[in-house]
């Protein structure tokens, strides 16, 4: 060392220079190589450590969230940690609305289920008496004109009670398979609804009870007019059915604001408070002793809120007193 030492100093540093720019300068300069790749790869490192860490934490946790769910469906009992606060309410309101959907299919099937096996045995009791007036037509071919006329009146009737429980079936099955689709025109509502109240004389006049349209001349409607007509069917039937003889039911239409309001009043026995909430629901049947004379079933009031919904208008009903309102509103386009 000392030798290189008095070579140098002999040399006035030429060597040391030499030493510095051939050999450090360039043990520096790779150096800082190295260093940089160091440090990329430190990178690149923490990089993937971090994403699988990530990755296997996601799935962990996606694995416990999956069984907590089953756990919370299946039972109240489990609790999540704290830092799952937020997702186990969710969880918790996302059951409580699959148990509510859930309870109102079970509910509808069971409606469902019990209307067809009512109307089945319905069905026994006018086809008996059809068959056994037309027997005795046949087998008692002396029998008075006046008692065959009387016999053939009570068989037409029961055949009439026949047909509409045939197509009360067929109600229940297309409910739940057809889709609405509208063909609107403009409707005249006093020429649909005073047509409709003559439609219902026959029926009507027996019980004394009348209808009265009030409705301003020029009052227009864009709609499906086979489907409210429907609509306003369906209801005024209700209210036939259960409205007092000798009463007047009043059906009433104008326009207000941007709708068009139409009501329908007939006067009779209330509807209990908790049966209003449910009178537009499928298969439910204000009338639950089925009496034949009002018995149907229970789609009338479903299907009208069905078509007026799909107009964009709203159906409600009120009722106290003796006294039972249906409302239904329809956008009005001028």
């Amino acid at each position: 060392m000392s030798a290189i030492w008095l070579m140098d100093k002999g040399l006035n540093g030429v060597f040391k220079r030499w030493l510095y720019n051939q050999i450090w300068s360039s043990l520096k300069q790779n150096l800082i190589y190295i260093f940089i790749v160091l440090v990329t790869v430190f990178a690149l490192c923490t990089v993937f450590s971090a994403y699988f860490y990530a990755r296997h934490k996601r799935k962990k946790d996606i694995r416990f969230l999956s069984g907590a769910i089953n756990s919370i469906m299946k039972s109240d009992d489990l609790v999540l940690p704290q830092q799952y606060y937020e997702i186990e309410t969710q969880i918790t309101k996302i059951k409580a609305i699959s148990q509510r959907q859930q309870q109102l299919m079970e509910t509808e099937m069971q409606r469902k289920n019990d209307l067809i096996t009512y109307l089945a045995h319905d069905l026994k009791t006018p086809l008996a008496s059809v068959i056994g007036y037309l027997s005795l037509l046949d087998e008692a071919q002396d029998m008075p004109a006046e008692q065959k006329t009387k016999y053939t009146g009570i068989a037409l009737q029961k055949a009439y009670r026949l047909e509409d429980l045939i197509n009360e079936f067929f109600e229940i099955i297309r409910f739940n398979l057809q889709t609405i689709v509208l063909n609107k025109s403009k409707i005249n509502l006093i020429v649909m609804l005073q047509q409709m109240a003559d439609e219902f004389y026959p029926m009507l006049a027996p019980q004394g009870k009348q209808v009265a349209v009030h409705v301003p001349d020029d009052l227009i409607v864009i709609g499906d007019a086979d489907k409210l007509a429907r609509v306003f069917n369906n209801i005024l039937k209700n209210a036939i059915a259960y409205s007092y003889d000798n009463s007047v039911i009043d059906i009433n239409a104008d326009r207000q604001d941007e709708r068009v309001v139409l009501t329908f009043t007939n006067h009779g026995d209330p509807i209990p408070p908790h049966k209003l909430e449910t009178i537009f629901e499928k298969f439910y049947r204000l009338d639950s002793s089925r009496a034949t004379n009002t018995g149907g079933a229970g789609l009338g009031l479903a299907i009208a809120k069905e078509i007026v919904t799909a107009h964009g208008g709203t159906i409600a009903a009120e009722s106290g007193g003796e006294q039972t309102l249906f409302t239904v509103t329809l956008p009005y386009h001028s």
